[in-house]
């Protein structure tokens, strides 16, 4: 296949969580959405002329949506490397999936952060990519160690308070 089909076919990480999300979303867009469009076409096509209908194009338009994202979700999930947090050993090491308590070495404010992949990353629930600045700062590092992350807001730095695999 060579360079570019390999980059297409990688795996990427996802944690169990996340992995049961993505099920619970193409579930209910097979089982729920799906069906449910399929109807609001065929209620569409009863009312006559398609060409000025605009339940029929709605309808249509999001079908294209709930197929497409079905399509994507089958995707994501075919290509995941699921990783339970709980289940890994990684000595006290920051990795996927890892829970880190951090505090700010200026204000002494302390946060926990989850690393996750993209897809679930999240700061409501203070769950990071690992593509973030302060996720790739944290990667390899150990309770004790300080970092340096470039922000939006300047140079900060933390000191990783505990590691947890949760």
């Amino acid at each position: 296949m060579g360079r570019l089909g390999d980059i297409t076919m990688s795996k990427f990480p996802i944690t169990l969580r996340g992995a049961e999300l993505l099920r619970e979303e193409l579930k209910r867009l097979k089982t729920v959405e799906r069906p449910s469009v399929v109807a609001a076409i065929a209620e569409a096509r009863s009312h006559g002329d398609l060409s000025e209908n605009a339940e029929y194009d709605a309808a249509k338009e999001r079908q294209g949506f709930i197929e497409g994202r079905i399509a994507e979700v089958e995707g994501k999930l075919a290509n995941a490397q699921i990783i339970d947090p709980a289940a890994l050993d990684a000595d006290g090491r920051v990795v996927f999936g890892a829970t880190v308590d951090l505090e700010d070495m200026d204000s002494g404010q302390k946060v926990s952060y989850q690393i996750v992949g993209d897809d679930e990353a999240d700061l409501k629930q203070n769950k990071i990519s690992l593509n973030s600045p302060v996720a790739r700062s944290l990667i390899g590092k150990f309770a004790g160690d300080v970092v340096e992350v470039q922000t939006p807001g300047g140079r900060r730095e933390y000191e990783i308070l505990d590691v947890r695999y949760v």
